[in-house]
């Protein structure tokens, strides 16, 4: 049963059975408003959420550990494929056409290491974004 209190605006795995699963950190706002950017950005209906306070998340992904949700946001694709941190936010520069703008950027040959320190750097600072 999905827990509907964490964010109940966010369409949820199980009404789409068919789509990639985002993983975020509801706990924290920027995590939970880069989640609701992307649902915004999923004008076919792509991508189902799942907050990492979720209790299915264990039972579905026993084998990602909580330190590594923690840090990096999740992408499972409908064929089980898992991308996080900057990996999983090139993967939807390809599949949600509101991020195509951004592809080109993210996929300049040699540029990913550069992409995964930055987006070590954001998920370091993120909580200071609560405030």
């Amino acid at each position: 049963m999905p827990n509907r209190e964490l964010n109940f605006d966010l369409p949820d795995p199980d009404v789409r059975e068919q789509a990639d699963v985002v993983i975020y950190d509801d706990s924290c706002r920027l995590c939970r408003d880069s989640a609701e950017l992307l649902n915004r950005l999923d004008w076919w209906g792509r991508l189902a959420f799942l907050p990492l306070q979720d209790p299915r998340i264990g039972r579905m992904y026993a084998d990602l550990t909580l330190d590594e949700l923690e840090q990096h946001i999740y992408v499972i694709d409908s064929h089980g494929r898992r991308r996080k941190g900057a990996d999983a936010v090139r993967y939807l520069t390809r599949h949600l056409a509101g991020l195509w703008i951004l592809a080109p950027l993210l996929h300049i040959p040699g540029s990913m290491p550069v992409w995964r320190w930055l987006y070590a750097e954001i998920s370091r600072r993120r909580h200071g974004y609560d405030k």
